[in-house]
Order: C-alpha cells, then structure tokens, then sequence
C-alpha cells in the first residue's frame, strides 16, 4: 500500500504549547488546549503534570482526540499544573522519543520543557555539549537547552534557563515546568506566538487565543518578544533576560498557520486574511464571473477579494473534512486521484464560468496544476489564480517544515512560467508591500522590516549557522512506533 500524503503542496504547521499552573482540571484543560491547537502539528502529542511530588508524562504518536480522549488518560497525569506540546518535526526527526514535552531530572528537581519554533545552532551546540561529556536520548533541537541549563552554574532555574537561551540562535516559543514555577519565553525577535490567560484564578500559556477560547480562559496579554514570565503561586513575575531588539514576528502566521478565530499580536486573523484578499483585488484584479476559494485556508482571502471587487463569491470546490494528513490507498488507481480524494469541484456552478481561485500559497505547484484541471474538467470557461501571499522563493528555518528552495516553484520559475507550469490562463501574487499594508503598515521597511518575511524575501533575521556550517549529526537512530 502506498501512503499518499494529501497536504503536500502546503508548507507543514510547525508545533503548538500549551500549560495551566494552579488548576484542579489541569490535564483535561491542557488536552483540550492541545485539540484547538491541532493545526499547529498533526504528528504527535504529550503532556507533562506535577501533584506536588511527582511527575507524569503521556506522550503519543497521533492526534490529540485519539490520545488523549479516554478518561484514565487525563487521570493518569495528576496535578494542577500541566505542560503540553504539539508535534510536527520540523528538526530532528519523528519518533517517540522526539515527542514532547521533554523531561529531565537535575540536581535541584525535575524540569519538563515543550517548544515551538527551531534552534538553527542545534547541532553545533550538540557536538561542544558531546565533547563535554552529554549524552544525547533525541534528535529533538530541544534537548540542547535542557543540557545547557544542566551545565550552567547559575543558582536557580530561572538563571540556569537564562544561560541555556542565551546561547541558542534562532526562534523559539517555549514553556517549562518545574516543582514550583510555570515558565514562558519568547525569543528576541519574538517569531513565535505565545499568551498569557486566566481561568479561575488559575494561569494559563498558549501558542495561540483559541487554546484559550476552547476552556473558557480569558485572555491577559502576549507574553512580548524576548520575555520570560514566571508563575507562581505568588502570581505572574516578568523578566527580561535579553538585549531588546525589533520584533520580528512569523508574517506567515497571519498568511496560513495561525487559527482564523485567533488574536495573534492584537490583530484578528480571519480579519487580517480579508484584508489581504482585498489589498489582492486591487493588485490583481481578474475579469471573471465568480471568485472561488481553494478551500479551506484560501476562504477568508477570497471572501476579502469578492468583496473588495464586487465578484461573486461561491463554494465552487467543496472539501472532504473527513480525510486526514495521510491516506492509505490500496491501489494505483486510488492513488491517481490525488486531491479529489480531499476537494471536488461543484460542477453546476463552474460550468461555463469564467472565474478565479484563490489560495493562500503556491509552494511546489503540484497541487495547484491539479486543482485547475479539475476545475476545467468541470467545465469551467477560463480559470484565473490568485495567490494572498507573495511568491515563496525561500526555506524557513525557524520552526517551519518546507521544502528545500530548490524544490520551489517560486525560486527558479517566473510568474508567467508558473502560470503555464499549473495551467491557468493569469496567475498573480500578492506583492509584499501588499501584505504589509494588509497588516496596517505602509509598506515594508526594506532597512527594518516589522516581520519575519525570510519565506518571501530571503532576509533572515537570525544566523543559520547549522546551515551554514553544515554540522550535522553522522548518525541516526530509526524508530518504530
């Protein structure tokens, strides 16, 4: 049987975090935390709680539903106070022992840690932390931080932390939880999202305001770029153990990743992704009859472009919401069907229509050549793209699975030569001054810009030195889960 992966042509969520400190039903929150921060990564889940005198630790291979739904699960893991993680590996590989949280026990007491984001000096550090004797049990580029704090000879967690962060290069969202404290950080330039809540006198930290939404928590505030928040049951104590710097904020998060019911850095998502459509209405207006959306991400986009442009807007493509990530198909035959298996169009609207797609991205191409024969098949007149980002010219490294740049359509084609490359009859992006003005800026700052852009622009804020320097690990272990 082959698998046939459905989401290819999309670049992968990255991971999602979650924890409660001071709660009865701190488990059961922090699973339903996770479920609403599921877009953030399908490939596995774990929680981490404390009662006060042990540590329990679920981790597992799948989605949150699956695994974490049974009661005896949520039982399992006592406590008031909990940490989760979401998993998509985008460093290091999957396997169980890359799930997270990850957990370790030193001199003063356990210390469990989950992380979105990716450390781009990872492997460089793993390799001086290997010659000063550790002993590596993942892949994951989180383990570093916990052997860096276990060499650090500050005097308190907080302080050991510190010293670990100040070491690593790249993005990171992450949380810990020790005996007595709750810990949230963001990185200098604050790529990924994390917030603070409140539920019953309890705090609550989040990759994104639906984990909150989902269990009733109200939500205080972003934990800001390059901040450390400590909770306690004293309260909430902010640090900030960083050289301050511009903020540089994932402007992907807004294009794809991020939930559309979210507040993500005090803006609405599923607003911002009208804005955008219709900033792409001006730019690149198509004569058609219908704008379409190339379901569900392109949705809010193509609803900001109707409505911007005065077109129609209809579901000319509906989707199966019951296929997942991957799909086991038993024959070639099946196989070939490719995204039909996920969208079919609606034949009686398109018919001898002229009208325009909207997507969110172009990564490979692959899926959206498909996408246009099936609408021609179904008897569209002439079939137009427009695409709520600019083209995709480059890899992320900060948290993000994509392909490599060379497997992009964007960064060795034209626009014209990917038009004809997915068959369309006009192709256009949105320009990335475009996208800012959708954000509320002007345009980019080309000296400073106001977001990580590094996708679109190849400007990248942060060194990749495991990039460049190429220190890899010679070995790896394969797994069987």
């Amino acid at each position: 049987m082959v698998a046939y992966n459905i989401e290819d042509d999309h670049f992968r969520d990255e991971c999602g975090i979650f924890g409660v400190f001071g709660h009865d039903d701190a488990a059961a929150l922090t699973a339903l935390g996770l479920h609403a921060l599921q877009h953030r990564g399908q490939e596995a889940a774990g929680i981490v709680s404390f009662d006060g005198h042990q540590y329990y630790s679920e981790r597992h291979i799948g989605l949150v539903g699956d695994r974490f739904s049974k009661p005896e699960v949520i039982e399992r893991l006592k406590g008031n106070r909990t940490i989760g993680h979401l998993r998509y590996s985008t460093a290091g590989g999957a396997g169980l022992r890359n799930v997270q949280p990850l957990f370790a026990e030193f001199a003063g007491g356990g210390f469990a840690v989950a992380h979105n984001g990716n450390i781009t000096n990872a492997h460089k550090l793993q390799i001086a932390l290997r010659k000063r004797g550790s002993i590596f049990q993942s892949t994951s580029d989180t383990e570093p931080i916990i052997h860096l704090i276990a060499t650090s000879t500050a005097e308190n967690i907080v302080g050991r932390l510190t010293d670990a962060l100040l070491q690593v290069e790249g993005a990171f969202s992450l949380i810990a939880l020790t005996e007595k404290k709750l810990i949230g950080v963001r990185d200098p330039l604050g790529v990924r999202p994390l917030v603070l809540g409140e539920i019953d006198g309890a705090h609550v930290l989040s990759s994104e305001t639906c984990g909150l939404d989902i269990i009733g928590a109200s939500f205080v505030r972003d934990v800001e770029p390059g901040e450390m928040v400590v909770i306690t049951e004293k309260g909430v104590a902010s640090h900030r153990p960083f050289a301050p710097k511009p903020s540089r904020f994932c402007i992907f998060e807004y294009v794809y990743f991020a939930r559309p019911d979210s507040m993500v850095e005090g803006r609405n998502v599923y607003t911002v992704r009208k804005h955008i459509g219709a900033e792409l209405s001006r730019e690149a207006p198509a004569d058609v009859d219908l704008v379409i959306p190339v379901p569900d991400s392109g949705t809010p986009a193509a609803i900001g472009y109707a409505e911007a442009s005065g077109i129609p807007f209809d579901l000319g493509i509906v989707r199966n919401h019951y296929v997942g990530r991957t799909f086991i198909e038993p024959t070639d035959a099946i196989r070939h069907m490719g995204v039909k298996l996920k969208l079919n169009p609606n034949r009686l609207l398109l018919e001898g229509k002229r009208v325009v797609l909207v997507d969110d991205s172009i990564v490979r191409g692959t899926t959206s050549k498909k996408i246009v024969q099936m609408v021609r098949d179904a008897g569209a007149k002439e079939v137009h793209m427009r695409v709520a980002s600019p083209p995709t010219r480059d890899a992320c490294f900060y948290g993000v699975d994509t392909p490599e740049r060379e497997k992009l359509i964007a960064h060795s084609q034209t626009v014209d030569e990917i038009a004809r490359s997915i068959g369309v009859d006009s192709l256009g992006f949105l320009s990335i001054d475009g996208l800012y003005r959708a954000l509320g800026e002007a345009k980019r700052n080309g000296d400073a810009p106001q977001f990580c852009d590094a996708c679109f622009t190849s400007d990248y804020p942060t060194p990749l030195t495991d990039r460049t320097e190429k220190t890899k690990s010679r070995h790896r272990l394969v797994e069987v889960d």
